[in-house]
């Protein structure tokens, strides 16, 4: 079976049920990871510390976790972070909301200056945008301009367009929707009621019709049928009352080459609010959480880090390793449920022999019922006459009588309040039948405690086994960084290694340059610009020496780009700079202008020497701030393309860069080429932070050297695209 990867509208609607019971907890912290998952910190005054984790990409989802299990804080919150910190620090959660049964989530949020709501969208690519008590966008994630509907920021927030709510659909509106299809009773219900693949198939089977038969010849009956199902489902979501289940499946093919008495390992599958008959005939074992978001947190814990045998990804340390923290925890829960499921046993099994000693305790008071109720019934007296009669019998305090407390005519059955339980008895059988039968109830109930105690013990061997395999990969990462340590490292490692690596290591040496717009030619000088009128001033003033070259283009707006010969503390030499290098510096100057924000796709630049740019006006003239004036002869380069590349670094330096292509794709592993197009600064970084994602194998180490904002910093202003590669 396909492993779920996001929640479905029957799980929104379960969650929000339980996550509305923490109205009133107030926010500390709000965290950004990566580009998709936000994670709120809350505390609660009866619950104490909570965790809210969202994730919108893949997989899509949101619940509690346990605090022990949230991930590290990132090292520098990117600025949409710091922008839920600046909204939303201090702010109690007022509600929690799904819109309609669609897989959007909204959690509402109110502060003395200011109320904020956050939405979750589940669904397509996913998003969260952040709204202001009109419901316009602060901000989002991600920008989406569609013609039905436009989330970003300034605009209106739209939801999408209604659908089918089946959750405040009555019988009738339910039917009408039904007779608009042309589809089979299963397709109708995932997509004209609105209620996906999987729990279609869930009503149907819980209504007992035909899924593939045809609308058209269904009957009413059948409607009436799945209506009542979802009816019930939908009184337990509304009421709370919900029995959540993980489910996991066998994973045959990993057994293979192992002991044939071993049972295969188990990957998860599928987590739920109420437990789906479905899953339970395809045979998939359920794990019983006490709450939806425990089972929620589990489920997408063990989807993220469980592996199946070696070889398999794992999230628990080195390369490749089983997460040997997440299959402890999940035996030493098993183990927690089998010994409460052995205590009930033990207890029921108590209850129905003592039920069967007090028959005999009372002999002749149930021998009077039961011969009584027997010798009405040969008179064909009616079961409710006969009830009455007992009931007339106890108002004159008649023993027996008063010992009935219900006759089940059904079932041929009175119950009997016998000390302090109530017993029913057959009535067809005497007092020793019935007794006997009580006694054989009990020692079935006892022998299915001793197969949970037999199955306890297996558990705890498993979970003896799972720890002796983590203290030999311990014991095996400790040799392999002893050998790391006494190897040479003088071996290179080519761009596509560094990209399969599961673990990178960061090396960092922050420069002084790096405020500014920068990058390294081909020939190895460092070109700076200016990102503002500010720095631009101080480039000039505080950082041009003599033997650098100033560039500008010819378009207005544009940043001073300086290529330096020396560095800030060295004397100034006249160097001999590389042509190429001229021309590179060129196309920086033309990239970070008004060229690239006027969509066009190339422009002219120039250059001259320091002496040649003043801040002091030609007579009757007047510079603005950051604008300089050039005397002179310059040296023109026309129609240089407007391109830019942006890549990730991994030696000697662990960082992002960008600049022109050339250089750029020469000194990383990887990157990307960009060019005047229609993508925001902020979701084009998205886009190519989402790509180094897709090619490296370390995750953690794209996110913390090459964020989305680290990326950010070297777009061009103005919309972007990626060239085709």
């Amino acid at each position: 079976m396909e492993q779920k990867r996001a929640l479905t509208s029957v799980d929104c609607a379960a969650l929000v049920r339980e996550l509305r019971s923490y109205r009133g907890a107030k926010l500390d912290k709000a965290y950004l990871y990566e580009d998709d998952l936000v994670r709120l910190k809350l505390r609660d005054f009866d619950a104490g510390r909570l965790e809210l984790l969202a994730e919108v990409r893949d997989p899509k989802r949101v619940h509690l976790v346990d605090p022990e299990r949230v991930p590290d804080a990132p090292g520098r919150p990117p600025n949409f972070a710091m922008m839920l910190r600046n909204r939303l620090s201090g702010a109690d959660l007022v509600d929690v909301r799904q819109f309609e049964f669609d897989r959007i989530i909204s959690v509402e949020f109110e502060r003395d200056d200011e109320n904020t709501t956050l939405v979750f969208e589940l669904f397509g690519d996913g998003n969260v945008a952040v709204l202001d008590p009109e419901r316009e966008v602060v901000s989002s994630l991600d920008t989406v301009r569609l013609k039905s509907r436009t989330v970003a920021p300034g605009s209106t927030y739209d939801f999408p367009d209604s659908r089918f709510d089946p959750l405040e659909a009555d019988q009738e509106a339910f039917a009408r929707r039904m007779d608009q299809s042309d589809s089979d009773i299963v397709r109708t219900v995932a997509t004209q009621l609105n209620f996906g693949g999987l729990w279609a198939e869930e009503l149907c089977r819980r209504a007992g019709v035909e899924m593939v038969k045809d609308i058209a010849a269904a009957e009413r009956e059948e409607y009436d049928a799945l209506y009542d199902a979802w009816d019930r489902l939908r009184a337990r979501i509304k009421e709370g009352d919900l029995d959540p289940r993980v489910y996991t499946e066998a994973v045959e093919d990993a057994a293979e080459g192992g002991k044939a008495e071993e049972e295969p390992p188990r990957r998860v599958v599928d987590v739920t609010p109420v437990p789906m008959e479905e899953h339970e005939a395809e045979g998939l074992h359920a794990e019983a959480f006490d709450d939806f978001n425990e089972a929620l947190a589990d489920y997408f814990h063990r989807l993220e880090h469980e592996s199946v045998g070696a070889g398999e990804g794992g999230g628990g340390g080195g390369r490749d390793r089983p997460d040997f923290e997440s299959e402890i925890a999940k035996h030493e829960r098993i183990i927690e449920q089998q010994e409460n499921a052995i205590e009930e046993f033990e207890e029921q099994a108590q209850q129905e022999r003592e039920k069967a000693e007090l028959l005999y305790a009372n002999y002749d008071l149930v021998d009077d019922v039961l011969s009584t109720v027997r010798a009405a019934r040969e008179e064909d007296r009616a079961w409710d006459a006969i009830e009455e009669r007992f009931a007339e019998g106890a108002e004159q305090g008649i023993p027996a009588a008063e010992a009935v407390v219900g006759v089940d005519g059904a079932e041929g059955t009175v119950t009997l309040a016998l000390d302090d339980h109530e017993v029913t008895v057959e009535v067809a059988d005497g007092v020793e039948k019935n007794a006997d039968r009580l006694y054989t109830e009990a020692k079935r109930i006892a022998d299915k405690k001793e197969g949970a105690q037999a199955a306890i013990e297996d558990t705890r061997e498993d979970l003896e086994a799972v720890k002796r395999r983590r203290e030999e990969w311990q014991a095996r990462d400790e040799e392999e960084e002893v050998d790391d340590q006494e190897g040479d490292g003088d071996d290179e490692v080519s761009d596509a290694e560094w990209l399969q690596r599961s673990s990178i290591p960061i090396r960092s040496d922050e420069q002084w340059y790096e405020r500014f717009r920068w990058f390294h030619t081909s020939d190895g000088f460092l070109v700076i610009g200016g990102r503002n009128a500010d720095q631009n001033e101080e480039l000039v003033k505080k950082y041009m020496d003599r033997g650098d070259l100033f560039f500008h283009t010819q378009a207005h707006g544009g940043p001073v780009t300086i290529l330096k010969a020396t560095g800030p503390s060295e004397a100034a030499t006249d160097i001999d700079i590389p042509q190429r290098s001229k021309e590179e510096a060129a196309q920086f100057a033309v990239a970070y202008s008004s060229v690239w924000k006027d969509g066009r796709f190339a422009g002219d630049a120039y250059m001259v020497d320091p002496d040649q740019v003043s801040k002091t006006p030609e007579s009757g003239e007047y510079l603005e701030k950051g604008g300089f004036a050039v005397r002179g002869d310059r040296t023109y380069f026309e129609d240089v393309e407007a391109e830019v590349a942006v890549g990730i670094q991994v030696e000697p330096e662990s960082r992002v860069v960008g600049g022109p292509p050339a250089p750029i794709e020469e000194r990383t592993v990887t990157s990307v080429r960009l060019e005047p197009g229609q993508y925001a600064q902020n979701d084009i970084a998205k886009m190519v932070y989402r790509k180094f994602r897709e090619r490296f194998a370390d995750q953690s180490f794209v996110r913390k050297v090459a964020s989305a904002d680290r990326v950010q910093e070297f777009c061009p202003p103005g919309g972007s695209t990626v060239v085709d590669e």
